[in-house]
């Protein structure tokens, strides 16, 4: 069926919890409200306010109740309001939850997924409009994943909340309104680490993720029209990162470009700028190039237009590629 990004994670939440009394949500506004995006709707009518709980504003707390909460069996799903929010909560997540399961030699796990709407292109306020991907990206003990699709949204969040891993679940909120088609009764296509590929081409290689995905293959619409053939990845798992995947297209391509919204300094195009121009240095026709986010504090709203890489500036990598 046709639905939205929101509505296909609202299903995905819905199945999860139909599927296992265990799993239990937390969050600011998710109950009564629904969640600021209406995530959440409904589900505290249908499953009650034991299993859909309405915290206090206190991220900290919030994750910490969650943690612990995992280590007694149950399966918690932590909603975080906006990106900007997740930060007092870093040590929970970073010094606790990454690292129980090493603690303690592999014997006790931790199953939170933790969703945190990210990223701009909603007119937001300050703190409301962030990419702190990296750094949980950098944390070992962590899986980091980004859906770019309603259907991977459903198939993604369900396969978060059943693993035994504690899973960073971001969703670019400019795409909570996107529409598509959904298979809720199908089984996923693709395991979480895995990229996909969108859009096959022979001329270069666009890797992107999260909200930046639909933007590249906008741009591979375009160069198309020039008669540029332009592989378009994405790439969901942020870590682990399936490198071999890239490393296929870009020995096909010989050209790389990465596409994100967090700032292009030591973000995750620069490891996978890395990983790719090592492994893949002899079939590379042009240097790896990173398209994204200018090194500053996320702009006001009405210059985040200027701010966001859009289809010009990654045709202007495609062009410095190719030339």
């Amino acid at each position: 069926m046709i639905t939205t990004f929101a509505a296909a994670l609202n299903t995905g939440l819905r199945r999860s919890m139909e599927d296992d009394a265990k799993v239990v949500l937390l969050g600011e506004d998710i109950g009564r409200l629904g969640g600021v995006f209406r995530v959440t709707d409904t589900l505290q009518k249908d499953f009650g306010d034991n299993r859909v709980i309405d915290t206090p504003l206190a991220e900290s707390g919030i994750v910490g109740t969650a943690f612990g909460m995992a280590l007694r069996g149950y399966r918690p799903v932590v909603e975080i309001q906006f990106d900007g929010f997740v930060y007092p909560a870093f040590d929970q997540i970073v010094s606790q939850v990454a690292k129980i399961h090493y603690r303690t030699g592999g014997k006790v796990k931790a199953p939170l997924t933790i969703r945190i709407p990210f990223g701009g292109g909603i007119g937001a306020v300050e703190h409301h409009s962030e990419s702190p991907e990296v750094y949980f990206a950098h944390t070992a003990g962590l899986r980091v994943v980004s859906p770019s699709t309603p259907a991977d949204a459903y198939s993604m969040l369900r396969q978060a909340i059943a693993l035994d891993d504690p899973v960073v679940f971001f969703e670019p909120k400019r795409r909570y309104w996107d529409k598509a088609e959904v298979d809720f009764d199908g089984e996923p296509d693709l395991p979480l680490h895995r990229a996909r590929v969108c859009a096959s081409g022979t001329d270069a290689t666009i890797v992107a993720y999260g909200g930046t995905v639909a933007t590249a293959l906008t741009a591979a619409e375009i160069a198309a029209e020039e008669g540029h053939s332009l592989e378009v990845i994405d790439l969901r798992s942020l870590s682990p990162l399936d490198v071999d995947t890239i490393a296929g297209s870009v020995d096909k391509t010989g050209r790389l470009i990465v596409v994100h919204e967090a700032p292009v300094f030591a973000g995750l195009g620069a490891e996978i700028a890395a990983r790719i121009t090592e492994r893949c240095f002899y079939h590379l026709e042009a240097p790896v190039l990173r398209v994204g986010g200018y090194d500053i504090p996320y702009p006001p709203a009405k210059l985040e237009k200027h701010h966001l890489p859009d289809p010009d500036r990654i045709l202007a990598a495609v062009d410095r590629c190719l030339a």
